[in-house]
Parts: C-alpha cells; structure tokens; sequence
C-alpha cells in the first residue's frame, strides 16, 4: 500500500516526532483533540497551555513556525463564522467598541476559535510529520475497516492523476482561444466537469478491471507493517497526557 509520493504537508525529517510510528502519532492526536474539546470554554489559561504542548511538539518535530502558521490558513472559513457569532446570537448583550454583542456569541466563538485552532494545529503537525503511506498504515494497524482505507488509499493516489486531467483539458480550451471570463462561458467549463467526470469514471473501470486481473479480492496487500514499543507510546501519548491533566485542572479551578 502506497501513496506514490510525499504530501505537500509533509516536511521531510529525522526528529524524534517523524521516527514515532504512525497509529502512535494517529491515537495521540485523536485524544489530544478530545481533551482539547471537552475542556471548559471559560478556562481561558487551559487552551494558553495546550497551544504551548503544541509548540514544544512542533520544536521537537523541527517543524518552523511559518511553516505551520502558513497551513492554519485552512481554518478561516471557520475564523469567519466564529467573527459573525456575537452578532447573530441571541441572549444578553454587551457593548464592545460602541457594538452590541451577545455575550453567548462572543463564548461560543472563542469556543470554536480556540479548539478549532488547536484541532487543526495539531493535525497540521501530524501531516507534515508522518507521511501518507504511513497514514494509511497507521489506520490499517489501529484497526479501522480495510474498506475505508482503500477507499482513502485510491483517493490519495489518483487525486494527482485527476488534478493533472484538469490541467491538461484547461491547456487544450486555452490552446484553442478559450477564457473564461463571463456567465456566458459557464456552459464550456460546466461541459469540460461533465467530459473530467466521465474520463475519471471510465478510468476507475480500467484500473478495476486491471487489480482484477491481478488477483484482487476485496483487499490490499500489506506490503510493510509497522509496530510499537511500549517507550515509542509512552512517547507519543506524553501530549494527550499532559492535556488531559491540564484539562482536570480546568473543571476543578
């Protein structure tokens, strides 16, 4: 099972973080983000602390704080929707800058915006630590149903092939004088989506028919499997951990 090359997430390394297996880093993320979202909204510090757990992995990981600052730009639609919340909610109101806002909506979107944040964080860490091979040899290896994998696996590898089918059609419509540049030419692009659903149809045909003929049953072959130490756990759950302590703490305090 491959994914043919490296993600554009992933950050090539030899930290401590990128030699982690990767169900390790998969569960460890998995609770982080449980903790992280069932921590109290008003225990303002305890997200402060998360945030910190995160950037100690990411220095461990050799991960730049560009590097993932640049791909936590994938949460502003829900940055946007955490803005319009003190505005459209409902209940008391408070004055903020001569604004009236609710003082649920302004809670529930530093509720989103912090666990939101952090979620994609520390997911952001995961992707450009582990590569997509491993990804799906991770999930393989914690159990979950081969048919989702393979699933993820052909969407992971022929997604390039169906991106490159795209720049290929977009150079032949443009070889030929054709821009789009008003409501009049929806009909050539939405023609072009119909022609890139078909080729990608017929395509998935061929290669069926091809794994068939290959002797493929209704599962992958695993080529490589991967294992852990009880120290490489122990490692890798040291962050969902200490969030778990830090977010005892909150409900208490």
């Amino acid at each position: 099972m491959g994914a043919g090359h490296a993600h554009r997430l992933y950050r090539h390394g030899h930290s401590p973080v990128h030699t982690l297996p990767p169900h390790t880093k998969l569960a460890a993320v998995l609770c982080f983000v449980i903790v992280v979202v069932s921590t109290p909204r008003e225990a303002m510090w305890a997200f402060a602390l998360y945030a910190a757990l995160l950037a100690a992995v990411a220095y461990a990981a050799r991960v730049p704080a560009a590097f993932l600052l640049k791909r936590l730009l994938i949460e502003i639609p829900f940055v946007a929707f955490a803005v319009l919340m003190p505005f459209v909610a409902q209940g008391e109101r408070v004055d903020v800058l001569g604004m009236s806002l609710s003082v649920n909506g302004l809670w529930g979107a530093w509720n989103v915006l912090a666990k939101g944040t952090l979620g994609v964080a520390a997911s952001v860490l995961l992707a450009s630590t582990t590569e997509l091979r491993e990804l799906l040899l991770g999930l393989q290896r914690l159990k979950l149903p081969p048919l989702l994998v393979q699933i993820a696996s052909f969407m992971i590898r022929y997604g390039d092939v169906i991106t490159d089918e795209m720049r290929r059609m977009k150079i032949a419509r443009e070889s030929r004088g054709f821009e789009a540049s008003g409501v009049r030419h929806w009909g050539v692009l939405a023609k072009s989506a119909g022609a890139l659903f078909i080729r990608s149809y017929e395509r998935g045909e061929r290669v069926h028919l091809a794994m068939v003929s290959r002797g493929y049953a209704g599962s992958m072959p695993v080529i490589d499997d991967v294992s852990a130490s009880r120290a490489q756990w122990s490692y890798a759950l040291t962050l969902p951990c200490a969030a778990l302590v830090v977010c005892l703490l909150g409900w208490v305090l």
